[in-house]
This record gives C-alpha cells, sequence and structure tokens, in this order.
C-alpha cells in the first residue's frame, strides 16, 4: 500500500489533509500521522478541518498543527495543492472542506470504514482495518518512519479510541502491532485512557444523566435508544462532542442488540444519530441507506428530520433486519 500512497504523493508538491466533520480521535491522530510521512518525504502540507478542534481533544495537537478552514487565508490553496482525506472515503462527511476537496489537483483517501457503492474517491480504504491511525502508522513503518514522541501519542489514542482500547470486533494483531511500534517512542498509554475517559466536564456528565432520563426499550426489549435535545446541551453548557460515549452504555445489558442515540444539533441545523450494535447485526447498511456510513457495529448519519421522527425512522430500519433470519 505505501508505493500507492507514494505515487500518488510523487505527483504533487503541496498537500492539505483533512478529515470528516466533526474529526474524532482517529481521525485527528491519522492526520498528524500522515503529515509525518510527507515531511519525511519533504514536501509541503497543511492540516485543515471544516471545524474547530474540540476542547475534548486539544491534547492530542499540543504543537498547533490543525487548522481550521477559513476561506480569507486558505482560498487559493485547493487549487495549489492535492488533498489526502484520512478516516472517512466520502465527500459529503468533510463539511466545508467539501468544496476545497472537488478544486484541489487530486484526492486521495486512507479510510477503514465499509465502503459505500458508488461514493467517494479513491486511495487505500482497508475495512479489515480497526481505524486509520492503524493504517498510518503501517504506512510509515513501511516508509521505515517513526513518528515522533507527541504524534505517536495522538496515533496511539486514534487506535484506543476506535477498538474500545482493543475490545471491539476488529480489533486484531495489526492494531496490537501498530500500538507497540507507537509504544516504543516512549508514551504512556495510561494516559491516553485519562484523556479520553477522565478528562470530561462535569456539565457532559449532568448531559447524560438527561440521555439516560429519556432511555427507552422497543422490539420486545432488543432496541435501546436515547434522544438529547437542543435545550439539553443548553441547558448544560455542552457540545455534541460531549455525547462520546453515551450510545455504547446500554450494550452493557445482555438482552440490549442494538443501541440507538438521536441527538439534535445544538449549533441548529442537521440531526445526528448514532448506532451500535452486537455481532453479525451489520448497522452500516441501515446508516447507508439514510446517507450515512461506518463500521459494521459502529455507524451514523445525519438527518433533516426531527429527532422524534430520526428515531422512528430509525427503529422502523432496526427491527426489519432483527427479524431476518
Amino acid at each position: 500500500m505505501i508505493e500507492k500512497l507514494k505515487a500518488f504523493v510523487q505527483k504533487h508538491d503541496s498537500f492539505i489533509i483533512t478529515t470528516h466533520d466533526p474529526a474524532d480521535a482517529d481521525g485527528l491522530g491519522a492526520e498528524l500521522t500522515v503529515a509525518c510521512i510527507l515531511q519525511k518525504w519533504k514536501k509541503t502540507f497543511r492540516i485543515i478541518n471544516a471545524s474547530s478542534l474540540s476542547p475534548h481533544y486539544q491534547f492530542m495537537d499540543t504543537q498547533g498543527k490543525i487548522e481550521q478552514w477559513d476561506e480569507s487565508r486558505h482560498g487559493s490553496l485547493p487549487e495549489q495543492s492535492a488533498m489526502i482525506i484520512v478516516d472517512t472515503a466520502e465527500v459529503n462527511n468533510i463539511g466545508s472542506m467539501k468544496e476545497a476537496a472537488l478544486r484541489s489537483n487530486e484526492v486521495f483517501v486512507i479510510d477503514h470504514h465499509e465502503p459505500k457503492p458508488g461514493a467517494g474517491f479513491s486511495g487505500i480504504i482497508d475495512s479489515a482495518a480497526s481505524s486509520s491511525c492503524e493504517q498510518a502508522v503501517e504506512l510509515a513503518e513501511a516508509a521505515d518512519i517513526l513518528p515522533d514522541k507527541q504524534t505517536a501519542f495522538a496515533a496511539y489514542t486514534g487506535i484506543v479510541f476506535d477498538t474500545g482500547f482493543f475490545a471491539y470486533s476488529k480489533t486484531g494483531q495489526r492494531a496490537f502491532k501498530a500500538a507497540v511500534r507507537l509504544l516504543s517512542t516512549g508514551i504512556d498509554p495510561s494516559e491516553a485512557y485519562r484523556r479520553l475517559c477522565e478528562n470530561s466536564s462535569t456539565g457532559a456528565l449532568m448531559l447524560q444523566k438527561k440521555a439516560f432520563k429519556s432511555l427507552s426499550f422497543h422490539d420486545r426489549g432488543r432496541i435501546a435508544a436515547q434522544i438529547l435535545r437542543k435545550e439539553d446541551f443548553l441547558e448544560t453548557g455542552t457540545r455534541t462532542d460531549d455525547t462520546e460515549g453515551f450510545v455504547n452504555v446500554p450494550l452493557k445489558s445482555r438482552d440490549i442488540l442494538v443501541s440507538i442515540l438521536v441527538k439534535e444539533y445544538p449549533e441548529g441545523g442537521k440531526t445526528g444519530c448514532s448506532i451500535r450494535s452486537k455481532g453479525s447485526i451489520n448497522v452500516a447498511k441501515i446508516a447507508h441507506e439514510f446517507g450515512g456510513g461506518g463500521h459494521i457495529n459502529a455507524s451514523g448519519y445525519k438527518s433533516n428530520m426531527d429527532v422524534d421522527s430520526t428515531l422512528t425512522a430509525t427503529l422502523s430500519k432496526i427491527s426489519e433486519i432483527l427479524d431476518k433470519p
């Protein structure tokens, strides 16, 4: 795969690296790792995302390498650059960077999600990989590059974020091998846990309380659903990314096969729907039907409907696949 990336990079001198909007730990870590590769290959690059870096992930970019798109400052860059998109293969997932991608000289993706037929760009798409950080670390190793300690910490954080600390079904030898390589730089794995799991605000805890209050059960108790409305975010002073992990909690019950979290974005606009499942229940197919995507057991989409209509539509689709033999 490194030859495929090298062939792309050799054709261009300047690059924009970006990821899905909003960015998560895996996307951010992969961006920073790909930047290490481009730096080693003596290429010019900028890491630019559609939205500002979430306070929850600021610890991953202590050197301030990741920028937010600003037309007045970055507007002329796309025509002068090629673009590398990590952690998504779909242009509709990168927010305001979509226009920049369409204007850039060429686009290359590095992604590990279930491919959506007829959508996105070409590149390295490997749904067997547990994370895009895993892919990026493998590419760096193939190029004989060991990331610096700060980048290694960001990449390790991305791997444990997307593997649930090596617990999710797609975790394999590749993930552990990539993690061991990163640990060789001297990073502290316990720090990644503290930053990801013990770094929420009190407001986020109160928001989780509201989510639990909304908890409902459907389809003979096989589906759990939570709803968060705009006022819930406003009352707790929280953001959309403060809901990280909420949707996973109902799956602790052995009776729950699928968990849904529907949230009304406090910033306005679309409704978000996150879906998690157990075993062979493929919720990525459901997300694809609504224009989203993800993994077999962890997917989501954005909806133009209100939260109640979004939940109703999602429940209907999930019930259909649960009843199939």
